[in-house]
């Protein structure tokens, strides 16, 4: 068995097998840097029982032998339902998925947001993650000029 420790000081026990999807904490591990219990500093209690609840799926996905395994398009199911989540729990997943390097949940993440602004407007996308335009009507006009490619 494996503690971490959120950031807010929430403790969280896995088995070694999910524990090493974590590619972080699998590294610590490895060079004996692994102690009783593993800081993971950057991420928040509710962040990190995210990032394991996934981690726990799709190790049991790939354990084929077990009888309980999901199938790929289980998996893909389950991801669609996990990745249904509000904008802040979306980019705080984001961070916690890279400073925990799991490749497949960053890209899991990262192709959502993508999907979110697929197809959008520079004002839509701004529209979407509250960003203020801070050009002036003139750089704007002289910025869609040089970049008409991306316009068409």
């Amino acid at each position: 068995m494996i503690t971490l420790r959120s950031s807010d000081g929430e403790t969280f026990d896995l088995d070694e097998v999910v524990a090493v999807e974590l590619q972080t904490i699998k590294n610590m591990m490895e060079d004996r840097c692994a102690e009783s219990v593993i800081p993971v500093p950057n991420v928040e209690g509710k962040i990190l029982a995210k990032v394991i609840e996934y981690c726990k799926k799709h190790v049991k996905s790939t354990a084929k032998a077990e009888e309980h395994a999901l199938s790929d398009a289980d998996l893909k199911a389950w991801d669609s339902d996990f990745i249904k989540l509000d904008q802040a729990t979306l980019f705080d997943l984001i961070m916690a998925a890279n400073y925990l390097d799991i490749k497949s949940l960053l890209d899991l993440l990262c192709q959502t947001v993508a999907d979110m602004i697929k197809g959008k407007s520079p004002e839509e996308i701004r529209k979407i993650f509250n960003i203020k335009n801070d050009f002036t009507p003139e750089e704007e006009k002289e910025i869609r000029r040089e970049n008409q490619w991306a316009f068409e």
